[in-house]
């Protein structure tokens, strides 16, 4: 009896798929609205692997994302060694104990002295230091809060600093379109800002190849959800300023 041959579906022309590339009153959100709309952070996976085949899909999705000049200002480490990923998420967890010894004045045994580290840090930099990112770098350090959340495969995004005009927008522009690609593909994903603690380890930087003229900026977990995140939620509405025929107007 012949063996089978499974071959992968062609993409289908813009033609053929109707009504992704049009528009009339009162229809519904179409495929590519939907994907944007239901996508959700992932911080729980099930234990297992996500295929090669689609993390390549996922990839190539990123690096057809615009980027100024098509510069491309990145460059992709993939980790699916759990080994590696549980060894990256205790360097950054004794990272995020120093950071609560240095700069939270409530549990320090610094007192003052790290009210007044904290001061400083916080006017140098602000958005790193903001009480979100500050408050899961504390659950991170007491190992109440998952770096990676479990995920089998981890993408880590280096810019390239030679990039054209705002390199770090075309970085988080490759990475929305990788998550939006594997959302559609059944995926679950996740921005891990703290990967960008790595960098401060030499082994880290050797091994991760973090060296000029990359810098290490985000990272994204991958892999199969449990249960169903989808679905759309609330959010609030932002101002808009509306401009048109001479006359602005604010819209929600």
């Amino acid at each position: 009896m012949a063996e089978s041959v499974v071959t992968e579906e062609k993409p289908k022309k813009k033609a053929e798929c109707g009504e992704m590339y049009t528009w009339h009153e009162g229809m519904e959100w179409n495929p590519v609205e939907r994907v944007i709309l239901e996508r959700r952070s992932v911080r729980r996976y099930q234990d297992r692997q996500v295929p090669e085949k689609l993390v390549r899909r996922i990839l190539e999705a990123g690096r057809f994302a615009p980027s100024a000049g098509n510069s491309q200002p990145w460059k992709f480490v993939v980790i699916r060694d759990r080994e590696m990923i549980d060894d990256m998420e205790r360097y950054v967890r004794l990272r995020c104990k120093l950071l609560r010894f240095f700069l939270d004045w409530r549990k320090s045994p610094l007192g003052r002295l790290a009210w007044f580290y904290a001061q400083v840090a916080i006017r140098l930099r602000p958005n790193q230091l903001h009480p979100i990112p500050c408050g899961a770098a504390s659950l991170l350090a007491e190992g109440k809060f998952s770096l990676f959340h479990g995920a089998p495969t981890v993408i880590l995004i280096l810019m390239d600093k030679r990039g054209v005009s705002k390199p770090e927008i075309d970085v988080g522009i490759c990475g929305q379109n990788m998550v939006l690609a594997a959302h559609s593909l059944g995926l679950g994903t996740c921005w891990i800002g703290f990967v960008e603690l790595l960098k401060y380890g030499v082994k880290w930087r050797r091994k991760l190849g973090i060296q000029y003229p990359y810098d290490l900026v985000e990272g994204i977990s991958l892999g199969y959800p449990v249960g169903d995140p989808d679905g759309m939620i609330a959010r609030e509405l932002h101002e808009i300023d509306w401009w048109e025929n001479g006359l602005k107007k604010t819209v929600f």
